[in-house]
């Protein structure tokens, strides 16, 4: 899976939980450019990752947003 799969607000989900409390492996793309912003859907943390890294952790798509359906 490529970052090109992923659009604005899609829900994904990572190779590894996130470290807050819950430990959620969801996330939410909040910024798409040359780095990407996602935000954990349990503690509402923002993480910043280049592409790179980004293409490396990312485990599946969860679900799409429906107002950026082609």
């Amino acid at each position: 899976m490529v970052i090109s799969d992923v659009g604005l607000n899609d829900i994904v989900e990572m190779k590894r939980p996130h470290p807050c409390g819950g430990g959620s492996k969801r996330f939410k793309v909040i910024r798409l450019g040359a780095d990407v912003k996602i935000q954990c859907l349990d503690c509402g943390k923002v993480l910043m990752l280049t592409r790179d890294q980004f293409n490396k952790r990312l485990k599946k798509i969860v679900s799409k947003d429906p107002s950026s359906a082609d």
